[in-house]
């Protein structure tokens, strides 16, 4: 288990038994994308690939991480919290950072040793599992008295101001909030959100990695963010009420069309249809009716593929494999930012080993490359586990 290798290295660098050990999961999100920072409804759950870290207090000003992924590490203290010119440490010094301008007393260093099995670049957002993950150590650690939206904002502000990502609450929030067989259907608006279980005992969610690694710090995440803002701006000229793309309907985008341009629509009509397909995927959940939010899946990946132009050849080609495994998948589509990463699947329980063999075959012939498909379970958010010592 992760969480026992993240002990032993620990141990082994500091040479004492870390005060807590917590989990950060990844998160999937099964509908509702690049619908976040529109402020619309999305629909994640927190996952069983996570984010482990073994912390513990100093009883200097020091601040001692260690990757353990990457085999390596910083210090640095507290006078002097600032970016750093290694990537991964700012994930984690941001949160620091960000706990701090709330006034927060941090009165002494730590030690933190972090890694899992979360897969890198595969659109499961391991740097907001790595960011919760950091924030809810620390609040627990100094006793900071910190709520659940307080450290998916802290995180969020983390990865805007440190990683230089525009990125919207839903990371953050899912992996905080998940809870064990349950969806989230958050409102980004006012942040209010409801649970709604997720029974699929016949089914099973398999994740199909590209392996193409996408890094959403590149220009291409805010550019899409910018084109949105650009058909609110322009909308607001005749809406005036409008403050996102969540107030507009498609009735109203469509009668603004000639104001926009070709793109700036297509960005906006994406978006304004996926808000819609959360809810109406809500719904079929509600009826358990697997069949009818699978193909709200098929219909979010042609919006993102065709209108919001996030996909891929990769990720394109994995969907459509899909329509020839006789029924077997009833729901798939790219996930994440973008440009590479995971397609979510909804597979039969019992085609899931020859869905994962065939989908494997196709893609090594089709681009030479190994395919990682990953079965996942939905589970609690961020949480407190038990030192090993503590279970025997």
């Amino acid at each position: 288990m992760f969480n026992e290798l993240i002990i032993q290295k620990f141990e082994h660098i500091f040479e004492h038994t870390p005060t807590y050990i917590v989990r950060a999961p990844g998160r999937i999100n099964l509908i509702g994308e690049h619908t976040d920072y529109n402020y619309g409804f999305v629909l994640p759950a927190a996952i069983d690939k996570a984010i482990y870290f073994a912390v513990s207090l100093r009883n200097d000003q020091e601040c001692h991480l260690y990757a353990y992924d990457l085999q390596d590490s910083i210090q640095f203290s507290l006078n002097n919290v600032n970016k750093s010119d290694k990537g991964w440490a700012n994930f984690l010094i941001g949160v620091l950072a960000e706990i701090l301008k709330k006034g927060c007393v941090i009165p002494t260093g730590f030690n933190l040793v972090f890694g899992g099995d979360v897969p890198l670049g595969a659109g499961l957002s391991s740097s907001a599992a790595v960011e919760s993950g950091m924030g809810f150590a620390l609040n627990h650690l100094f006793n900071l008295g910190l709520s659940k939206l307080d450290l998916a904002l802290i995180a969020q502000k983390a990865e805007h101001n440190f990683a230089g990502v525009n990125c919207g609450i839903m990371d953050m929030f899912a992996s905080i909030h998940g809870k064990k067989d349950s969806v989230i259907k958050l409102d980004c608006k006012d942040l209010s959100f409801q649970y709604f279980p997720f029974h699929a005992p016949n089914y099973t969610l398999v994740l199909c990695n590209t392996g193409v690694k996408h890094n959403l710090g590149d220009t291409e995440y805010n550019k899409r963010r910018a084109e949105c803002e650009e058909g609110v701006s322009i909308m607001q000229n005749a809406f005036p009420q409008i403050e996102s793309l969540r107030d507009v309907s498609a009735q109203m985008l469509r009668s603004q069309a000639d104001k926009l341009s070709p793109k700036v629509y297509c960005r906006c009509k994406y978006i304004v249809e996926e808000i819609e397909r959360v809810t109406v995927a809500c719904e079929a959940l509600e009826k358990d009716n697997l069949e009818a939010f699978g193909q709200k899946m098929y219909e979010t990946h042609e919006g993102l593929s065709k209108e919001y132009e996030v996909s891929c050849p990769e990720l394109d080609f994995l969907v459509e494999q899909t329509f020839n495994m006789n029924g077997a998948v009833i729901g798939a589509r790219m996930m994440g930012g973008g440009f590479g990463g995971c397609t979510i699947n909804l597979v039969r329980k019992n085609a899931v080993d020859d869905f994962i063999d065939k989908m494997t075959i196709a893609y090594k012939n089709k681009f030479n490359r190994v395919l990682l498909s990953y079965k996942i379970n939905i589970t609690n958010g961020v949480e407190e586990i038990k030192h090993v010592m503590d279970l025997a």
